[in-house]
């Protein structure tokens, strides 16, 4: 299977999306991207291109704690394109990226790393149990599999 991925730099133009796709959620926002070129010893904006940008899963919930209106972002991901058929109206086509990453673009700026914690058991308790479990036994004793309990020794 041939797939497109893209690199690209640009503006969010817009506030964070956010919606749910069966159990799973997308955020999605848009961004555009404005080349400057010199002509005859003067910068100039050339054409402004947007792209929808749509972020899955744990990157989507990051990217709604990290992500604002006016931020400079560097974006990759697998690119693709959007046709929207009208009727008695000219065709209407989106990009579309469906990123694999997103970062502020720090030519532009400063930001601040925080770490996400790893998602843990649906019940808090159930991770100290295991773990008073574990702690429990002596250096040599039993050992234990992913779900705490003990695993027959090896013969």
């Amino acid at each position: 299977m041939n797939e497109s991925y893209v690199t690209l730099q640009g503006w969010v133009g817009g506030d964070v999306d956010v919606r749910d796709v069966g159990d799973t959620q997308c955020a999605s926002f848009r961004v555009g991207s404005t080349p400057r070129y010199n002509k005859a010893g003067t910068w100039v904006d050339g054409q402004t291109s947007w792209f929808t940008v749509n972020c899955w899963r744990g990157l989507g919930r990051n990217v709604i704690d990290s992500v604002k209106r006016g931020d400079a972002v560097v974006v990759h991901g697998r690119v693709r394109v959007d046709v929207w058929e009208r009727q008695d109206q000219p065709n209407s086509v989106t990009w579309v990226v469906d990123a694999t990453f997103v970062g502020h673009d720090l030519n532009k700026g400063t930001t601040s790393f925080e770490k996400t914690a790893r998602a843990t058991a649906r019940d808090p308790r159930e991770n100290e149990a295991v773990r008073e479990m574990v702690h429990a036994y002596e250096a040599d004793g039993p050992q234990l599999d992913a779900a705490g309990d003990p695993v027959s020794p090896a013969a």
